[in-house]
């Protein structure tokens, strides 16, 4: 109750609040819209166009995720806005980045400036888009509200993963009009944001804000952010590289993996308002260790047919286990003295994610050239691991439940 009340001080209106969660909802469709077309697209965009190596893709993500590293001093200097309009912002700068991407990159070096762009503006939604929907639900209620609020975004980038699938196969469409698209959306949704009623940032609004409170969190960014970026670069390359898929098969995976994320979301979010962080979290890395297995050894024991269609697995249920951010975030919000703290401390989460973000996959990349895909995995097994390990210090729903009750 001293959270609720918290809260309700710091301008928490269930009134008010539910017709802005409701606005928030189809924010959350039309960007699912946009990054369900990108995602689908934009691996085979770089290998057709571009023909990079497994090095010079590895070498791709340090631009990409550069924005990421430096997020926590770019939503310092937005913080004037709220996070209401600091998000619409990042929607404009992602489509400015797809229009880039789609109409001004004749070159390798003009697309990694459009493809920064775009990357600057939907790293400035990762924090923000948790903690709106927090801002907009009781404590109790956070799970439940943030897996609905994914739901619906995935249900939204089903639609994306179809247009993508039946233009490439059906009516000519190209790279040039999927990036306008991912554009159009993007502006619709920063005009839906702008309907909400934005937050008032007080006087005292923490900026810069790292504390020892959130080491752990902190570290479990860190270890989070390698193993993420091992699957997110090269689990489609090597289904690109070594197994040849084209984008409308990346359509379909992304079909089922939306379908699997709508049910695991609902489930991730109610077992965190009923299990707790911990117990979520440690699960994930163990789940996420046999999917290394998966993509390491397939190809070698069993027939290609078989392997691709093994690997492809492990892709949709990689994907579909994206939904466990949201206990990262929720803890966060569980264990801060003040609502003011979650924003600053997620995006502080998020620099220091992307600060190995960047560097992983230029060693994934050689390690791959040196040793061939497998060791890449295998060492992202490592990783799994040792997110397992921190995810054990994290405390108990008991323990966060005495911690309310002591505030």
């Amino acid at each position: 109750m001293a959270n609720l009340h918290q809260r309700i001080k710091a301008g928490f209106d269930p009134s008010h609040h539910d017709r802005d969660f409701h606005l928030f909802l189809v924010v959350g469709m039309f960007a699912g819209l946009a990054g369900g077309i990108y995602s689908t697209v934009f691996n085979n965009f770089l290998n057709d166009v571009y023909q990079l190596s497994s090095t010079a893709r590895g070498v791709v993500e340090f631009p990409r995720e550069l924005p990421g590293m430096l997020i926590v001093v770019i939503l310092a200097l937005l913080s004037f806005l709220g996070d209401v309009r600091a998000a619409a912002v990042g929607m404009l700068l992602a489509a400015v980045g797809g229009i880039g991407l789609g109409l001004l990159s004749p070159t390798f070096a003009l697309m990694l400036v459009w493809m920064m762009m775009y990357s600057l503006g939907t790293h400035i939604t990762m924090p923000l888009s948790p903690s709106i929907g927090m801002a907009l639900s009781k404590p109790e209620e956070y799970g439940a509200r943030l897996s609905r609020y994914s739901a619906y975004s995935l249900s939204a980038t089903i639609v994306g993963y179809a247009i993508v699938w039946v233009g490439f196969r059906y009516l000519g469409m190209d790279y040039r009009a999927s990036f306008l698209l991912v554009a159009l959306f993007y502006v619709a949704s920063a005009f839906m944001l702008t309907l909400m009623k934005p937050n008032r940032p007080g006087k005292k609004k923490v900026r810069l804000f790292f504390h020892r409170r959130y080491t752990l969190y902190y570290f479990l960014s860190i270890v989070n952010g390698a193993r993420k970026q091992v699957f997110l670069t090269f689990a489609p390359w090597v289904l690109i590289q070594v197994f040849h898929l084209d984008p409308p098969v990346f359509a379909v995976l992304g079909v089922v993996v939306a379908f699997i994320s709508i049910v695991t979301r609902k489930v991730v979010g109610r077992a965190i308002d009923g299990l707790g962080e911990r117990v979520v979290l440690s699960f994930e890395a163990v789940f996420l260790v046999v999917l290394c297995f998966g993509y390491a050894f397939s190809e070698k024991v069993l027939p290609a047919a078989i392997a691709v269609g093994v690997i492809a697995a492990c892709y949709v249920l990689d994907n579909a286990t994206s939904a466990v951010d949201m206990a990262r975030s929720t803890y966060v919000s569980r264990i801060a003295p003040t609502p003011a703290e979650v924003t600053p401390t997620l995006s502080a989460g998020l620099s220091l994610d992307h600060v190995v973000a960047m560097t992983i996959p230029i060693a994934g990349g050689l390690l791959w050239a040196a040793a061939g895909y497998q060791a890449v995995f295998l060492a992202a097994a490592v990783i799994g691991v040792l997110n397992f390990v921190l995810s054990m210090f994290m405390k108990s729903k008991a323990q966060l439940a005495s911690l309310h009750e002591d505030a």
